[in-house]
């Protein structure tokens, strides 16, 4: 009768060694993290993401900490820099630009927690307020645009106005016949800037709606424009549609005949023009993306510059962007060494796509661009002209993208 509970003890210490071999399998092939508690815990995890952001080591560069970087979106090391993305954006974009939020934080900004600002004509609605709010890990703010900055000025003839749109609606020329863009693109040359909310800020970084960040960024933008006396900067360059700014160049001579003062002594002017200044080249950075310091945009010679333009009417008698307007300011007002190109910031905005030269940065940053589709060294791009005006040296790989 005895081997009955004998039995049952044996049974008993058999599953015990099992329960135990499995445990040990299990946790050798699957590790656990040490943090694992806290990442469960709703508070501890609430408490970490309103921790306070910071940055890196100031003495590095993005291509130093690159090379040194596993790929991973990095963690700050320092205090922020005073900066905000910046959003021109209607109600009803709301799931474009709630796709740009989603590849910003998750590329960068999830490690920076930096502001982001939402500007519109009109008041933005609750939906997308709850929407944005809830992806950025920063503070958002929502702003609208004061009426005279987006309405006629005084001296435009809004009848001439008119039939150049419906113009240039029959030829077929893009935006050519909107009334809205024409607004967009003076209020994004002169204006946004200056709105109560901007002028919060020293920096600004560019986001619209429907962009796509396709690598980490492993390091501060925002830090390396202000500990490298950057004002301007942008990831894709290309030539301007000449039917939308034929006087253009016009006015930005007599801005620099009236203003000689303002015009900066090691500018930009190879990358604008192929004479010496006679005409404008059409070269342009495509301002979707940029990264800027916003007390070169307030001050008075980037004023004085603006508003010369905008006396000329062109932003309505014709079609001027935004984009030839800023890259003409950084060519002309700013020293060629304050204007930069960043190589490590992959970017799409139909139809173009930057993405990084270099096969090796492309996999430290766990990039998932297509190297054929970058346009950077394609012929109607102008960044080879800026490498050269610069005298830099093309990143290794460059001609199996041209």
């Amino acid at each position: 009768m005895s081997s009955g509970p004998v039995k049952y003890v044996r049974y008993l210490l058999f599953a015990a060694a099992g329960l135990a071999v499995f445990f040990f399998l299990s946790r050798s092939a699957i590790p656990i993290p040490e943090t694992i508690g806290s990442k469960l815990n709703p508070a501890s995890y609430k408490d970490n993401s309103a921790s306070p952001p910071s940055s890196h080591d100031s003495t590095a560069t993005p291509k130093e900490q690159t090379n040194g970087a596993s790929g991973s979106v990095s963690t700050p090391q320092g205090a922020r820099v005073n900066a905000t993305f910046v959003t021109l954006a209607r109600n009803s974009d709301v799931w474009d630009i709630a796709k740009s939020i989603r590849s910003v934080e998750d590329r960068f900004n999830r490690n920076y927690h930096y502001d982001w600002v939402f500007l519109n004509d009109k008041e933005f609605d609750d939906e997308f307020k709850k929407i944005t709010t809830a992806l950025v890990s920063g503070t958002t703010h929502y702003g609208v645009i004061p009426k005279e900055h987006w309405s006629y000025p005084e001296w435009i003839d809004q009848d001439k106005a008119k039939k150049v749109r419906e113009d240039m609606g029959q030829r077929k020329i893009i935006y050519g016949d909107s009334e809205s863009y024409r607004h967009m693109c003076r209020y994004e040359s002169g204006f946004f800037f200056r709105h109560p909310l901007m002028l919060n800020y020293e920096y600004y970084w560019r986001v619209e709606p429907s962009i796509e960040l396709f690598c980490d960024i492993s390091f501060d933008p925002f830090r390396f424009m202000k500990e490298n006396n950057k004002k301007y900067s942008f990831v894709l360059s290309l030539y301007e549609y000449f039917d939308t700014i034929p006087t253009l160049w016009d006015s930005v001579k007599k801005f620099m005949d009236n203003h000689p003062e303002h015009i900066a002594k090691e500018n930009s002017m190879e990358f604008l023009s192929d004479d010496g200044g006679k005409t404008y080249n059409k070269c342009h950075f495509w301002s979707n993306f940029e990264i800027g310091h916003l007390e070169w945009l307030r001050s008075k010679e980037y004023l004085d510059y603006f508003e010369s333009l905008d006396r000329d009417g062109g932003f309505f008698y014709e079609r001027w962007g935004d984009a030839p307007v800023h890259s003409i300011a950084a060519g002309l007002l700013l020293e060629k060494q304050q204007v930069h190109f960043f190589n490590e910031i992959a970017y799409y905005h139909v139809p173009f796509t930057h993405c990084p030269t270099g096969e090796q940065l492309r996999l430290d940053l766990k990039c998932h661009c297509n190297p054929s589709d970058n346009f950077d060294w394609k012929g109607y791009s102008c960044t080879s002209r800026f490498f050269h005006v610069n005298n830099m040296k093309k990143p290794a790989g460059y001609e199996a993208e041209s």
